[in-house]
């Protein structure tokens, strides 16, 4: 039995209202995010796609690929794409204690600002706890995904005290999962995708045999029927 959902049961959205998970949209427009990139074997790859489809999409980064790959990321960034904080090191929140986790978002999230700042965006500050006699710095709101999807209450409301939106899902692609077919996470998405939908997708190794198969067909296919892909504002 799979230990995931492909699409995301409406009790969900409800427990969690906080969390974005899609949105309510009449218009023809679909929200594509990529987790754990960016890296050299798939990300260009993702954005060549992207360009041909006039695309807008929103990657969930890890802070020590972004480190090791730091021009994707300023490619990413420089083509209008949004930009997401997937923790630095792609840390299971069920398995790391609160403090660590928050550290470890934050970490990520300094990787993420530093490489804006060089490119001449706006920088996201964090709130610095050693200021005790001046005024912090305001923080605004940025993106962040935990890494498979697990994130307790708990944890949630200290990441959103610091600022952060947290970005779910409607539609999953699956498409990290080497025991299905790249016709069955075509399919996934296809099948399941609605105006407003959020899906997500991968730009990694583990799921690129089934993300090269999918993503042109997906994006052929809703363009063709006049959708337009956007970033998460």
């Amino acid at each position: 039995m799979k230990a995931y959902l492909v699409k995301t049961p409406k009790i969900f959205k409800l427990l969690f209202k906080k969390r974005l998970w899609a949105f309510s949209s009449k218009q023809k427009i679909i929200y594509l995010t990529f987790d754990d990139g960016p890296i050299p074997e798939v990300t260009p790859w993702v954005l060549e796609q992207l360009k041909k489809h006039q695309a807008k999409a929103t990657f969930f980064c890890i802070g020590k690929n972004i480190e090791e790959n730091p021009g994707i990321f300023n490619q990413i960034y420089k083509e209008g794409h949004a930009i997401g904080n997937h923790t630095q090191n792609h840390l299971n929140a069920n398995l790391t204690s609160s403090d660590s986790y928050l550290e470890n978002v934050l970490k990520a999230q300094e990787v993420i600002n530093e490489r804006i700042k060089i490119l001449g965006g706006n920088k996201v500050e964090r709130e610095n706890s050693s200021i005790k006699n001046e005024k912090k710095p305001q923080i605004n709101q940025f993106l962040f995904r935990p890494p498979y999807g697990k994130l307790s209450s708990k944890k949630a409301k200290k990441l959103q005290k610091k600022g952060f939106q947290i970005v779910m899902w409607d539609v999953l692609s699956a498409d990290f999962d080497s025991s299905i077919s790249k016709e069955k996470c075509l399919e996934n998405v296809l099948k399941n995708t609605r105006k407003g939908s959020i899906i997500i997708f991968h730009d990694s190794k583990k799921a690129e045999m089934n993300l090269r198969y999918a993503l042109p067909k997906i994006l052929t296919h809703y363009s063709n029927m006049g959708y337009v892909f956007k970033a998460i504002p």
